[in-house]
């Protein structure tokens, strides 16, 4: 999975004085995973070498820059429960052309039986926590079929 961070950091160049959801997901030209009252989750899976990460990138309203990491929990149906840990404990969400809208890429460490099970699930919800900001996502759905590709 690779995402171009022009895509991401939105096509336009004049500033704007809010964002939203529905602008991110008009600029953006990757498929959102999950959406919140002020940032869109893109997200995917990928392996390297053997191991497994869960690839985030939050495009919104979030700024943060950490030093201890953040949590990403997966919360479904039948009781599915998965939390996450950052690979990394240092990150920082990158600014962009379109005022207010931030860039934070977070990669997860997943276990293999785990990506499994993540495949599996019927997904309620993502939530995110990072220093003070404890983000939900709901499970991104595409009303008009006829986004859908073929």
């Amino acid at each position: 999975m690779a995402f171009s961070l022009s895509k991401l950091l939105g096509k336009s160049s004049k500033t704007e004085t809010t964002d939203s959801v529905e602008a991110i997901i008009n600029d953006v030209q990757n498929k959102p995973f999950g959406v919140s009252e002020s940032n869109v989750l893109y997200a995917g899976l990928n392996e390297l070498g053997g191991y497994f990460f869960f690839q985030t990138v939050i495009v919104g309203q979030l700024s943060v820059k950490s030093k201890v990491g953040a949590e990403l929990y997966f919360i479904g149906e039948d009781n599915f429960k998965l939390q996450l840990h950052s690979d990394m404990p240092e990150f920082e969400s990158e600014g962009s052309d379109i005022k207010g809208r931030h860039v934070t890429k977070i990669d997860f460490a997943i276990e293999e039986s785990d990506v499994k099970k993540l495949e599996k699930a019927t997904l309620k919800s993502i939530q995110l926590i990072v220093k003070k900001h404890d983000i939900v996502f709901s499970k991104y759905v595409v009303l008009d079929a006829s986004d859908e590709e073929e």
